[in-house]
């Protein structure tokens, strides 16, 4: 795969400064995007409820996160977006567990990013691909969340079109054959004082 491409450049301090922190990651693409951009469909919903096991199942997915307008909002709430991609090559698409199985090398990726934003931006909410795997098994419904800060709910399971949303900040869905494409959603609000003071210093000086 060719090395990482941004698709929008950084605007603020603070994606600048991520910008350059990402360079040590092996991502594929990337984009910042406005929350507006996002594309929402009940389809996809219907997809999670008729097809996927894990609904029902995981407080990282449908109905536990809410209705499709409630997620909407919670997203609309942000001010910006940034979304990227990882690949995995040699994997069996036919073969679903193996394939899942190769994701935790973006979800370990997917958390060091959020990291990086947590130290620039008073807000951060990530969405990550599939469901949420670190407990064996989930204690939805039953009792809260175990991992409430270390979850990643899926990006699908919000009703986002992650196609669509690709698409429209030409990045690439299909990698070739037997490469899967990882993506994560990272929104976020309230850049940092530190980071808006140095700007302005940066403006007078």
């Amino acid at each position: 795969m060719s090395g990482m491409q941004a698709k929008e450049q950084a605007g603020d301090m603070g994606e600048k400064r991520i910008e350059e922190k990402i360079a040590q990651f092996p991502i594929c693409e990337y984009a910042f995007i406005r929350p507006e951009e996002i594309p929402f469909s009940e389809k996809v919903r219907y997809i999670c409820r008729t097809e996927c096991p894990r609904y029902g199942t995981s407080w990282a997915c449908p109905p536990a996160v809410g209705t499709l307008e409630e997620c909407r909002e919670r997203c609309l709430a942000f001010e910006k977006g940034f979304i990227f991609t990882t690949v995995s090559e040699g994997a069996d698409l036919e073969n679903m567990d193996a394939m899942l199985a190769m994701r935790g090398g973006h979800e370990k990726i997917t958390r060091r990013i959020v990291e990086i934003f947590r130290e620039n931006y008073e807000e951060v909410q990530a969405f990550s691909t599939e469901s949420c795997a670190i407990c064996e098994t989930c204690s939805y419904p039953d009792a809260p969340c175990r991992h409430p800060d270390y979850m990643l709910p899926s990006v699908e399971g919000q009703g986002i079109l992650v196609t669509e949303l690709a698409e429209r900040n030409g990045m690439t869905f299909l990698n070739g054959s037997n490469v899967v494409t990882w993506f994560s959603l990272i929104l976020y609000a309230g850049e940092k004082a530190a980071l808006q003071r140095r700007s302005y210093e940066n403006h007078l000086f």
